[in-house]
């Protein structure tokens, strides 16, 4: 296939053949346009103690492509890439971010993201059932598009009680395969401790239980649904003894849940906005300052303390304002490093001396891809009943339900949504993903009827130079070095191919290349 060979000289020149980018032009600029913040004063006194240096600033085109990316799981349009890489203002960067955490895909973006953990999901083995799931979901994503605090939220899933028709938050409660007072006790430390409560031992696991043992369930006369209650009819008072080692009596009639909460969401609790704050981080940075996100535990530290203190400082402070996190960490210049690391040393990542460069989650590389060929993939489930249909103007990142699927999702590693883990998201590239790409004649031919690639070959009028510039653009969000634009020009002359299909063979070629796969 002809484009394979443009596909290959152009990662080449833009990427020298290595995984890490040589050509650093497109990624970094001179010098700093923002000033630095309390999380860059944190991670830089880490990177001194150490001897590493900070990453260059990334470019204005890898800045606009990463935010987009990062906040709310879409590319820019081109015309919105290229009024901001003309635009000379210092505060742009800030502006653009006020722009996307107000944009109406962010709620659907992390409102996937909280699906994942959530486990919401309506087959085997979660069982939530179609009718659950939508309203499960409608509800999550209405609380990231209101920005409800943080404690509130959690609140409202671990004190919900009622039907798991009628009653979103009830679904906490059911969203997971262990429905046990010890299993709903591990949902809820891996949720919102980000503790993996096997390594406890077993007296404290057995005390964190005792919070959920008086959760019940009882069916109704309507198919599947299912009440969640807290069963206090004839309970005697209950002695707690809560994960810091401090005791209560709770009377009987009480819901052990609400004093769960209370204790949890204090604004002092060493685990709730410690958890929080670091998957937050972990979200737009790529890995927590406690890696993995989800095993906070003694003997796996803070690579720098001082900054998760800070940024549980900021939450608190600001009433678990979950966006000005967002807001925190995206105008520092900790995220808006290039990706291209100053130093050798093997520490540099894990301090964050560089924008970590990882593989696009499997929804939003569907809803690139789709976005550029303009065509939408169908999704719908048929099991079980009620039938699930998605329209096919929905985007991939708004799917409520994470049974339903596709190959596609499955190859780029959508989660299963079975443990609520982070580590069920897979980010690392493999050889079935390259092929299906490489040999996806489905992909090659909605590239090749893309009407937004041919109106920007009718536009150029013949213009070679404009239409290469136009197709990074679009696909990149950058304009092309002088050596990429020597290749594309080079190869379009060569080959003798009339616009439309130069402008198919250059849009293949990049679709294939890490910088489109890749956050960056």
């Amino acid at each position: 296939m002809r484009p394979i060979l443009l596909a290959i000289v152009v990662c080449l020149v833009a990427h020298g053949g290595d995984e890490t980018p040589v050509a650093a032009s497109p990624f970094e600029q001179k010098s700093w346009s923002i000033p630095a913040n309390g999380v860059d004063a944190c991670v830089k006194t880490a990177l001194d103690r150490k001897g590493i240096a900070f990453a260059k600033p990334c470019s204005d085109g890898v800045f606009i492509r990463r935010v987009y990316l990062d906040v709310i799981g879409a590319l820019p349009e081109p015309a919105t890439a290229s009024a901001f890489l003309a635009d000379p203002r210092p505060e742009k960067r800030a502006e653009l971010v006020e722009r996307l955490l107000a944009d109406e895909n962010y709620a659907d973006y992390w409102a996937l993201k909280w699906c994942d953990l959530l486990r919401v999901k309506a087959e085997f083995p979660i069982n939530l059932w179609p009718n659950a799931v939508q309203l499960y979901h409608h509800w999550i994503r209405e609380a990231v598009a209101t920005n409800l605090p943080y404690d509130q939220f959690a609140r409202e899933l671990l004190t919900a009680s009622g039907s798991n028709f009628r009653v979103a938050p009830a679904n906490f409660y059911r969203a997971v395969q262990n429905r046990t007072p010890a299993g709903l006790a591990e949902a809820v430390a891996l949720t919102f401790m980000g503790s993996r409560i096997a390594s406890w031992p077993q007296p404290q696991r057995d005390n964190l239980a005792v919070f959920f043992s008086r959760v019940a369930y009882k069916g109704t006369d309507e198919w599947k649904e299912q009440i969640v209650y807290c069963d206090v009819a004839a309970s005697a008072p209950l002695d707690v003894v809560f994960p810091d080692g401090k005791t209560a009596r709770i009377p009987a009639g009480d819901d052990p849940r609400v004093v769960f909460a209370d204790w949890l969401t204090a604004p002092d609790n060493p685990w709730f906005a410690r958890c929080i704050a670091n998957r937050v981080w972990s979200w737009l940075l790529g890995r927590g300052i406690i890696h993995e996100p989800d095993d906070i535990r003694p003997d796996n530290p803070p690579v720098n303390p001082e900054l998760l203190a800070y940024l549980q400082k900021e939450l608190v402070a600001n009433q678990y304002d979950l966006k000005h996190l967002f807001r925190l960490i995206l105008n520092s210049r900790t995220y808006q490093q290039s990706p291209v690391r100053q130093s050798d040393s093997p520490e540099s990542t894990a301090l964050f001396a560089c924008y970590p460069v990882r593989q696009l989650d499997a929804e939003v590389l569907a809803d690139a891809l789709n976005w550029v060929g303009g065509a939408k993939e169908q999704y719908e489930s048929r099991i079980p009943e009620p039938f699930t249909w998605i329209p096919r103007e929905e985007r991939t990142i708004a799917l409520a339900d994470g049974s339903i699927t596709s190959t596609f999702l499955q190859v780029f590693g959508r989660p299963p949504r079975d443990s609520g883990l982070e580590s069920e998201r897979a980010h690392e590239a493999n050889d079935a993903q390259r092929l299906f790409l490489l040999n996806s004649t489905e992909v090659y031919k909605r590239i090749q009827g893309s009407i937004r690639l041919r109106s920007l070959a009718l536009a150029t009028g013949g213009d070679r130079k404009k239409l290469v510039q136009g197709v990074y653009l679009t696909l990149l969000s950058r304009e092309p070095t002088a050596a990429e634009l020597a290749a594309a020009e080079s190869y379009g002359k060569t080959a003798k191919v009339d616009a439309n299909a130069a402008t198919t063979d250059l849009a293949w070629a990049l679709v294939n290349s890490m910088e489109f796969l890749y956050r960056h």
